[in-house]
């Protein structure tokens, strides 16, 4: 019954390193639009915030499938231009969760304490400077463990990509089951689960070793020499009760 495992394994490999090209790609443009449309909705012009606005509740609010449609097959049509199936899948991934992650920074932007702001305008601090300086690294914080969630949603999302022939991990399994092994079909995508499940460990894994090292950029976490200092007492401790 699992004679088959090592060509299963080995035509989902196949498709791994696209799966990890959209999913980083997309994770690029998704944070950066995250960061610059989540603070266009904080900003003080009314029309850079209608327009953020606009953008969030459109890519958020819409089907992806429909997206990657209309960006792959339905745009081309209109500008006259074909787009690579790759740099269409990581456009519409970018786009659609740079609309969620918009909505994260705005809410941890606002987390922070309003006595934060006021601090920084008794410094004499300009709104740029505050930002930077004072809001951005506490918000930051905050932040992380939700866009952790939403890396791992991408990576699960980038599945999708099957629908416009991107030979991805989903798109492999589906060729060999088709071809050949439809009465292991239950091995098949049982592998293609344990693949995106490591995927996203490793994801999770990498961010959280990014919020411990924002808390403690900011103050919310020990230090490496005050963890040295606590493992030394408890040794001296130790030593003393013996």
């Amino acid at each position: 019954m699992f004679d088959n495992v090592p060509l299963f394994v080995e035509t989902i490999l196949d498709g791994l390193l696209l799966t990890v090209e959209a999913t980083l790609g997309g994770i690029l443009i998704a944070t950066v639009l995250s960061f610059v449309f989540g603070l266009a909705m904080l900003s003080g012009s009314r029309t850079v915030r209608v327009i953020a606005r606009i953008y969030v509740e459109v890519w958020r609010g819409t089907s992806e499938v429909v997206q990657l449609i209309w960006i792959y097959f339905v745009l081309p049509i209109l500008v006259g231009y074909q787009i690579v199936p790759l740099m269409a899948g990581i456009l519409v991934l970018g786009l659609n969760f740079g609309a969620y992650g918009a909505e994260i920074v705005r809410g941890a932007i606002q987390s922070v304490p309003r006595a934060q702001y006021e601090g920084a305008i008794a410094l004499s601090l300009t709104p740029a400077q505050r930002m930077r300086r004072v809001i951005l690294p506490q918000a930051l914080v905050e932040m992380v463990p939700p866009f952790n969630n939403l890396f791992i949603q991408l990576l699960k999302g980038s599945a999708l990509l099957t629908i416009i022939t991107v030979h991805e991990m989903t798109y492999q399994a589906r060729e060999v089951l088709v071809d050949r092994f439809i009465s292991q079909a239950w091995l098949i995508w049982l592998l293609v689960l344990l693949f995106y499940l490591v995927l996203a460990v490793l994801i999770t894994t990498l961010m959280r070793f990014v919020e411990r090292r924002a808390a403690r950029l900011v103050g919310r976490g020990p230090s490496r020499a005050a963890r040295a200092r606590a493992l030394q007492v408890t040794a001296d401790a130790g030593a003393g009760v013996h």
